[in-house]
């Protein structure tokens, strides 16, 4: 007997705010103004957010991109997780609020390369 998977093509496709962008086959990259010092922001629902100050096609957006979507891989395989409460990495759950996370003994604003989860953007 023959095995065939089921048509889920739109299995994964949620609602983005109308988005036609997309950083990736399946990320939709939605333009808005951000927090100031924030550039982008990667969400659990598998969206990016890019600051409306950073040029389209810009070797600061693509660098910006490479990041966030660390951040969505992470994520989508489990290892990375966030609340308005707490950011869990590797089944380690640290307390967040305020735009800071607690780490190590003390309060760090979020984005903080000290983050093990912003490891990755040390090494780029």
């Amino acid at each position: 007997m023959a095995f065939k998977l089921p048509n889920n093509k739109n299995r994964f496709k949620p609602k983005f705010y109308g988005s036609k962008e997309e950083a990736a086959p399946g990320v939709p990259l939605i333009r808005k103004k951000l927090l100031p010092g924030i550039e982008g922001e990667a969400n659990d629902d598998g969206s990016i957010f890019v600051s409306t100050k950073i040029k389209p096609g810009s070797k600061e957006e693509t660098q910006l991109l490479m990041h966030e979507m660390k951040h969505i891989t992470d994520m989508r395989i489990g290892k990375l997780g966030y609340t308005d409460d707490n950011v869990t990495w590797n089944g380690m759950t640290y307390p967040r609020k305020k735009g800071k996370i607690y780490y190590e003994g003390e309060w760090l604003e979020e984005g903080t390369s000290s983050f093990p989860w912003e490891d990755h953007y040390r090494k780029s």
